[in-house]
């Protein structure tokens, strides 16, 4: 397990609640009055998240490590 965190944030404004970000990693995304949120905003480190960030519809999600934005990555 690595102990590398990101901070994981969610912008209300552009969340769709398409759900695509709780069924990839539930464990850090949860799906509440059709918008998403991070169940905390510093996780563990794991590619999935990165994962939630670029498959979001709406591209809600932002993954930082440290003052860098990592997510959602380039297409």
């Amino acid at each position: 397990m690595s102990d590398v965190t990101w901070t994981v944030r969610i912008d209300a404004g552009l969340c769709l609640g398409s759900g695509i970000c709780a069924g990839t990693a539930p464990e850090v995304f949860a799906l509440e009055d059709d918008h998403a949120r991070p169940r905390t905003e510093r996780v563990a480190a794991q590619e999935r998240i990165l994962e939630a960030a670029d498959m979001c519809p709406g591209q809600a999600i932002t993954v930082h490590d440290g003052t860098s934005v990592i997510g959602p990555r380039p297409a």
